[in-house]
């Protein structure tokens, strides 16, 4: 019986097949499988036919229905295994298959594929064009040493004539796909060294014999990164009808060394851009610690609630155990705090949110006629005194205030700690606290040998760039100190929450222990290109908070359109075209759950609900938690779509008035270092709405637009 692999060029074209369409390649996969290879040639259902003048003599295609045909790479080395290529409409197929050809990487012994006549027809015209060029792309690195990377003789020949960036990744559509990952990371300035480690080495199998195999099945089977490969009849079924939430759990290769390496000595840390990864991995890393104990308990806790139940129904789509799933503890660091002092004391203080929290502070200043607005105290109680863990004057007086751009002397910060004591006084009166005065004392119940039920033989922490100081005392409390005790993902360019934190300070060190990924699976280039603009001659300081974060070699493997930037004389206009663009997305077979619309504001939401309704089209708001089964356009507000991901987004209202928005950016006559703090979150902010896209994103507004809006030409 023939074996079936899919590479990722088919799931592209397979999602955005209408409905019988993906039916009838479920069908014909079927009739594959039960066919002898003697049979499968002969079989007037499936046509498999060769391609005629075809520069890869292995591409077969088979058909789908009368308008649609499946490209097929044929094994011709006795073996039993066809890859799945792709799914066009049948006059394009002959021609797509013609110009591809499939060959084994040299370096990694992967599968891959370039458009090999579009290579030779260009060659020649850029050879001539680089013999003027002041200075080549990749002029500093040998033959020998491309050679090592995996570049072969064609791709070589055409990578000499490479002047600069933007004409490498014009090329990039058509070069084979290691080899072009290897050419980005080298023209990003990584060294020969640096892109053997994080690309050869990590996709070459640790028992590749010295010369590449030429057999079709052992190079699919070195290709887990680009090819699903179905080992059992019935899994194909299972394949391709699992739901789009169900991928989100995949993972690949290049992550799998992270997720399972059999352990670390102490805390390790993953740092990545959006869509590389780091939550799957997260994922994965809980799974690996379940089965390496049979009673290990693992608590897995991110920063908000609709975090933390979507990382729970992915947990459940991954163990498909519920023994294993009951060892696991799904949950914010706020709830996790709220309960260890609940199991302690039976009764905790009602925590308040920020702008009750602001109340009181101007409650405050007007007592004790400060002359510091409420926004500067409640910044200097957060980010100094209860980042450090101030508890007396004596200790406030001494304190660094890294961060802080206001210099205060001794009697200033007397005055500061009198304000202290006065908010304190109230919120104690009240019965009340703050969410990080909770984790405060959440963190010294468990250091003092407290609530032993509560603690953990794990902690898996994703999204960790929101964490607060107070929250990582918590956490660190919340596990003995050793192998494997907390395991840390985020993106500091997704710091959406004023947060800063130094983990060593926090004694937790994750030096030697620290990985970075740098693919995007998730969003296409254009996407990519034009969200990581949001962020231009933006610093970023890294997860530790020791040093400085860079989006260098960050890229996406996947190619689509550039995204749509409009703006519109009134906001109903606004409303009307975004109306009108989700009936076509939908039109193109895209579901409603897998689209999204966000805004900075509730009130932006509701006019988008209201215009979408109207229309019939049905629209649910991510704040009530619906499920993947609950039919409906996506409606959350920016903050809301963090950790979230769509294949259309529309990110509407980005306006100047909204991003940034007035009211979260600290004047610079009160504070400039935290202005420029301020500025950059709501830079975060837009960029992780941005992110969140997979194929295709829409960014509108009326009136004037964000001044953080990168200058792309609307189409």
């Amino acid at each position: 019986m023939p074996q079936l692999a899919f590479a990722n060029s088919f799931w592209q074209s397979y999602d955005v097949l209408e409905k019988p369409v993906r039916a009838g390649v479920r069908k014909a996969m079927a009739r594959f499988q039960q066919l002898t290879i003697a049979e499968l040639h002969a079989d007037k259902g499936l046509h498999l036919e060769s391609v005629h003048n075809a520069r890869d003599p292995r591409m077969r295609t088979i058909r789908i229905n009368d308008f649609w045909r499946g490209v097929v790479l044929a094994p011709d080395d006795g073996s039993d295994t066809f890859l799945l290529i792709n799914v066009v409409p049948h006059d394009d197929a002959y021609t797509w298959a013609a110009k591809r050809l499939y060959t084994v990487n040299t370096a990694t012994r992967a599968l891959e594929v370039r458009n090999v006549v579009a290579i030779e027809q260009l060659t020649p015209t850029l050879e001539k064009a680089a013999t003027t060029a002041p200075t080549l792309l990749f002029a500093r690195h040998s033959d020998t040493v491309l050679r090592h990377l995996g570049i072969d003789d064609q791709v070589l020949r055409a990578v000499r004539t490479v002047i600069d960036k933007p004409q490498l990744e014009a090329f990039g559509t058509l070069l084979p796909e290691d080899q072009f990952e290897v050419l980005q990371y080298l023209a990003e300035g990584l060294s020969p060294d640096e892109v053997y480690r994080d690309v050869v080495a990590e996709r070459r199998p640790a028992d590749a014999p010295e010369q590449p195999s030429e057999s079709l099945a052992v190079a699919i089977g070195n290709t887990a990164s680009r090819i699903t490969l179905v080992t059992r009849p019935d899994e194909l079924a299972d394949i391709l009808d699992k739901p789009f939430a169900a991928w989100r759990v995949f993972l690949h290769p290049t992550q799998r060394r992270v997720a399972y390496r059999v352990s670390y000595r102490g805390p390790a840390q993953v740092t990545g851009g959006p869509g590389t990864g780091k939550t799957v991995v997260a994922l994965h890393r809980v799974k690996h610690l379940l089965t390496r104990s049979a009673d290990a308990r693992v608590l897995l806790t991110t920063y908000t609630n609709a975090l933390a139940g979507t990382l729970r129904e992915h947990l459940g789509l991954l163990l498909g155990d519920e023994a294993k799933l009951a060892r696991v503890e799904v949950t914010t660091v706020n709830a996790y705090a709220n309960r260890v002092l609940r199991a302690s004391a039976g009764r905790v203080p009602t925590p308040i949110g920020d702008a009750d929290e602001r109340q009181v502070w101007r409650r405050v200043c007007r007592r004790l006629t400060l002359p510091w607005p409420e926004q500067f105290l409640a910044q200097e109680f957060r980010h100094v005194i209860l980042a450090q863990d101030v508890r007396t004057r004596e200790a406030y007086r001494t304190a660094v205030r890294r961060g802080r751009g206001t210099a205060l002397g001794i009697r200033q910060r007397d005055r500061v700690w009198d304000a202290v004591e006065m908010f304190t006084a109230d919120l104690t009166a009240a019965g009340t606290l703050t969410h990080l005065q909770l984790c405060t004392r959440a963190a010294d119940l468990l250091a003092e040998g407290g609530s032993a039920d509560h603690r953990f033989d794990h902690v898996v922490v994703d999204e960790a760039q929101d964490l607060h100081p107070a929250q990582w005392r918590v956490l660190r409390a919340a596990v003995v100190p050793g192998p494997d005790d907390l395991f840390i993902t985020g993106d500091p360019h997704q710091r959406i929450y004023d947060s800063r934190v130094s983990l060593t300070s926090l004694g937790i060190s994750v030096a030697g222990r620290s990985s970075r990924l740098r693919i995007n699976y998730r969003s296409t280039e254009e996407i990519l290109t034009w969200s990581t603009k949001v962020l231009v001659d933006s610093t970023v300081e890294d997860l530790a908070g020791d040093g400085e974060d860079s989006l260098t070699g960050y890229r996406s493997l996947l190619r689509g359109r550039r995204p749509r930037t409009q703006g519109y004389a009134t906001g109903q206009a606004e409303i009307a075209a975004l109306v009108e663009r989700v009936r076509q997305w939908r039109g193109q077979g895209v579901a409603a759950s897998e689209i999204a619309v966000c805004a900075r504001f509730n009130t932006v939401l509701s006019d988008v609900y209201g215009g979408l309704t109207a229309a019939g089209i049905p629209a649910v708001r991510v704040r009530d938690q619906p499920g993947a089964d609950v039919d409906g356009v996506r409606l959350a507000t920016m903050h809301a779509m963090k950790g979230l991901e769509f294949r259309c987004v529309a990110v509407v209202g980005a306006t100047a008035r909204a991003v940034p928005f007035a009211k979260e950016i600290t004047p610079p006559e009160v504070d400039q270092a935290q202005h420029d703090s301020d500025l950059l979150r709501e830079r975060c902010l837009l960029f992780v709405a941005s992110t969140r896209a997979r194929e295709v994103l829409d960014v509108s507004w009326s009136g004037q637009p964000s001044p953080f809006l990168p200058a792309v030409p609307s189409r």
